[in-house]
């Protein structure tokens, strides 16, 4: 009898045992892995729950956060304390700081300065003193978010995304968007791009992931151009830390423009000759269907079909020939080329150029003509003037020589051996004039004046000589 009564004891005891263990129930959520990078922080946010927390936490008089690395036993000799908030204990970091409020069962701790050697699991510890509640939250229990394992990376990761389909149309709107992870609040990386469009505009924002992670989020929107074809836009996310050099990591993407024919153009080689090949080129989007389609000015069908065309003067005769591109998207026509008798290419711009180039240099050449003859009118009025000066000077040096005239009665003039002189009056010289003076005791005197000028300055020197050396031998 006795013994049954002690079994019955141990079986109810045990239920109790059972019942209390069952009625603390804990569990604590945190991301699975987080990544941080070398000399950079790193935040593991935390938040936890225990079984009648408010009541708990009025008995307690304290309460301490514990970061356990690699083992989850806390009196395990192996177990590496790395944090103890109620001793204020940091081993194997620079520093760790409890940024939540236990308080509001958020256990959010940033571990500062990482290294290499700090890649492994943790696991967070709660006690409430005294001997209110000690527990370590780990995956052996039902709920498996209890534990972090920290990954630590040289170089941290980005992830570049186009939104849109691979391919973007012409005129339709292109969108981009960077994305980084931000494992330390406190320095995030800064995001930039490279090889955008000037028309692009760029947003940016933080979001928290699932895990209560963060990612900061770059985008980059503008209108989709056939420039913009086989773009290469990449985006840079440089990390601050605290090492020498800044960490950056790069992510890149070509952007696909489907658009219709653009800058169609037909060449001709060679430039002259009987036989001339023609040639249609064009960019295109896609360009593997894109067709050809050859013209002659005046004409309504097609004269050939094909990227090239081979003529000879058998072939063609002298006009303009032009080319339609032309893919799925639409199409365009090229400007015409002429073609002359000799096979020469002659482009209608080339011709209208070359006329206004002629016209140009003939008003150039008409303008320094007239200038030139203008020039030269003038030097030779200079030089006038300067000789009617000289004319004026010397016609005051006149020399007047004067022939006795006899009359006789029948009238008849009869030159006389004699010379007669008669006087000379300047007040009454008129330049180019004869001047008569009648003498009460002769005849009448005719002054002639002699004008000399330069080209018979020489020879009339000679005769004044001999008609001096006459009128003193006389």
């Amino acid at each position: 009898m006795a013994g049954n009564q002690i079994t019955s004891f141990i079986f109810i005891s045990c239920v109790l045992l059972h019942t209390q263990s069952a009625d603390d129930i804990y569990f604590a959520v945190m991301p699975q892995t987080v990544t941080a990078l070398t000399g950079s922080c790193v935040q593991i946010p935390c938040t936890f729950n225990v079984s009648d927390f408010e009541d708990k936490h009025k008995r307690a008089k304290s309460i301490y956060g514990i970061w356990l690395k690699k083992k989850s036993q806390f009196n395990d000799p192996d177990s590496f304390i790395a944090f103890n908030s109620s001793k204020n204990i940091i081993r194997g970091f620079s520093d760790i700081q409890m940024t939540g409020n236990l308080s509001e069962k958020n256990c959010t701790t940033v571990f500062y300065n990482i290294m290499m050697n700090h890649s492994d699991r943790y696991y967070f510890r709660l006690e409430m003193e005294p001997n209110v509640f000690k527990g370590t939250f780990n995956p052996n229990t039902a709920n498996s978010l209890q534990t972090v394992n920290i990954t630590v990376r040289d170089s941290p990761q980005l992830e570049l995304k186009l939104s849109n389909q691979r391919y973007v149309k012409e005129g339709t709107p292109v969108n981009l968007s960077c994305s980084a992870e931000v494992p330390c609040p406190k320095q995030p990386p800064k995001i930039s791009w490279s090889n955008i469009p000037e028309s692009a505009r760029t947003t940016k924002h933080l979001q928290e992931k699932p895990d209560k992670t963060l990612l900061v989020f770059s985008y980059v929107t503008f209108e989709a151009s056939y420039n913009d074809h086989k773009r290469n836009i990449s985006c840079t996310a440089t990390y601050p830390r605290n090492t020498p050099n800044d960490s950056t990591v790069e992510d890149m993407v070509m952007l696909q423009v489907l658009f219709p024919p653009k800058e169609t153009h037909v060449t001709i080689t060679p430039s002259a000759g009987t036989n001339v090949t023609l040639t249609c080129k064009s960019k295109a989007s896609p360009s593997n269907n894109l067709s050809y389609t050859w013209y002659k000015h005046g004409q309504e069908t097609p004269i050939a079909w094909g990227k090239k065309i081979h003529l000879t003067r058998a072939h063609y005769q002298t006009g303009s020939y032009f080319c339609i591109a032309q893919n799925i998207h639409g199409n365009q026509s090229s400007e015409m080329v002429q073609l002359t008798e000799e096979g020469q290419r002659k482009s209608s711009h080339l011709v209208i150029y070359g006329s206004i180039g002629g016209l140009l240099a003939f008003v150039l050449l008409s303008a320094i003509f007239f200038y030139c003859r203008r020039s030269k009118a003038s030097r030779q009025a200079h030089v006038t003037e300067k000789d009617q000066a000289e004319d004026k000077n010397r016609d005051e040096m006149t020399v007047y020589a004067n022939n006795a005239i006899v009359i006789s009665k029948n009238g008849e003039k009869k030159e006389t051996d004699d010379l007669h002189y008669g006087e000379i009056d300047f007040s009454n010289l008129q330049t180019g004039n004869k001047t008569r003076e009648h003498s009460n005791n002769g005849p009448e005197t005719e002054y002639a004046e002699l004008q000399v000028t330069e080209r018979q300055r020489q020879i009339n020197s000679v005769q004044e000589i001999e008609l001096y050396a006459q009128v003193q031998k006389k």
